[in-house]
């Protein structure tokens, strides 16, 4: 029985393409290797947003030639994000000879007949450099758990000047409406209690159709979907986030009261330069509007330091909103440039210590809020939707509140996987929340 082994870099649209590059391995009649070595089928999906996960991606391919040596017949792919980007396919022939399969992200469904070529003893190397029409019916393996990824929309059209996404996902294309509502009800029946709808910038949903139902359409249909407890999304563009959508998740009873909003940047002349779309004005009320018609909403956000030509008095500003609107969390991010992208190309780049001396005064200022809000939740009780057995202690049940927070508690019998229970905070912290089950 052929073993396939797939390692994933990147984003959760990455997580479920390898979901379904596993459902059509299976189909194949391919099963889960739980170590490399014992795989007659590696891939390694890729991502490029930034430099890491591709040095990362090159050692261990590199690594997997001694395996090759041993076991002839083993097959190594590539696939992704990093392979879209231009003269990567011939840089992975010149580098990584003994990589059978390169594949990338627009044409993922063609991975069985890629297959086939190898298997016949060719190489196979297709990268299309234009998107085709949206593929429906592909297998997913999905992992065994609580909450289910489903892409609603492929692509985006923003183009940050940072950000390769554009290049390496191609225009944005939507799903039909009535694929997303049948492959969430199909899930609710399935035993998924948490769907997360995923998207480069789930807020323009539906632009490209006829018939002119939006992201909110969406989610009002979704709503209520029988066996969905929670449904989440990401990620979303503070340009794109209209009041009509707002509405639309402050009436709703399933959709949940987390907000992720990046912003990158606190100075207007930062987000120009970056092209977001929006001012900090602008972004503050979208804020205030949130908080007035969801309260008790969590709102989190990205933070990009460092940017091209951010003078501190830039800086400053960054600082000021993250005080102002008091974030529940951020993730923080040195800037790094990619290949591509007209931020690299910008001749006035932020000093390495520079951005190293601001992320880390930017990390001080949100972790001190973060710690802050959350001893705001100690005696409290929260609907906690249990994920499973706590990655540190069989002892100890995790899952997560509507607002997104990590809650670890010992085990209970009202509790088990899939279950809503009631938790009361014992010990907030700053990333995970102790408690105690009080009730089912």
């Amino acid at each position: 029985m052929r073993k396939y082994f797939i390692q994933t870099f990147g984003c959760q649209m990455n997580e479920h393409d390898s979901e379904v590059i596993a459902g059509m391995l299976e189909d194949r009649g391919y099963v889960a290797a739980h170590a490399v070595d014992d795989a007659d089928l590696v891939i390694f999906n890729t991502c490029c947003v930034r430099e890491n996960p591709e040095r990362k991606v090159y050692g261990r391919a590199a690594d997997l030639k001694r395996l090759k040596l041993a076991k002839p017949d083993l097959i190594i792919g590539i696939c992704g994000c990093m392979v879209q980007q231009e003269g990567e396919a011939q840089r992975i022939a010149r580098k990584l000879p003994h990589v059978d399969l390169v594949l990338g992200t627009m044409n993922l469904h063609r991975l069985p007949d890629l297959l086939d070529r190898v298997e016949a003893g060719q190489k196979a190397v297709e990268v299309w450099d234009e998107q085709g029409g949206i593929v429906e019916g592909l297998p997913a393996r999905r992992a065994e758990a609580v909450s289910a990824w489903v892409t609603i929309m492929y692509g985006c059209d923003n183009f940050c000047s940072y950000c390769i996404v554009p290049y390496v996902r191609g225009r944005e294309r939507s799903r039909r409406f009535e694929d997303i509502v049948e492959e969430v009800r199909d899930l609710g029946r399935a035993g998924y209690r948490e769907v997360v709808l995923l998207g480069q910038n789930v807020n323009s949903y539906g632009h490209d159709l006829a018939d002119g139902r939006d992201f909110a359409d969406l989610l009002q249909a979704l709503d209520g979907t029988p066996g969905i407890y929670r449904i989440r999304y990401t990620t979303s563009h503070p340009r794109d986030f209209s009041q009509k959508l707002i509405d639309t998740i402050a009436a709703s009873k399933t959709i949940c009261e987390h907000f992720h909003l990046p912003l990158q940047a606190g100075s207007d002349r930062v987000l120009a330069r970056m092209n977001r779309g929006y001012t900090q004005g602008q972004y503050v009320d979208l804020v205030r509007r949130i908080r007035e018609a969801v309260p008790g909403s969590s709102i989190t956000t990205d933070l990009i330091v460092g940017f091209p030509g951010e003078t501190e008095e830039d800086f400053l500003e960054t600082l000021k909103v993250v005080r102002e609107l008091r974030f529940d969390s951020a993730f923080t991010f040195v800037f790094s440039p990619r290949r591509g992208t007209a931020a690299a190309r910008m001749k006035d780049q932020v000093p390495e210590d520079v951005k190293s001396e601001r992320i880390q005064r930017l990390i001080e200022v949100q972790e001190d809020i973060t710690v802050e809000i959350n001893r705001g939740l100690a005696g409290k009780v929260v609907e906690v939707l249990v994920e499973g057995e706590s990655k540190t202690s069989p002892a100890m049940l995790a899952g997560r509140t509507r607002t997104n927070k990590l809650v670890v508690f010992p085990r209970d019998d009202r509790a088990r996987r899939g279950t809503l229970v009631k938790v009361r905070i014992t010990r907030p912290q700053a990333w995970t929340q102790m408690g105690e089950v009080v009730g089912a």
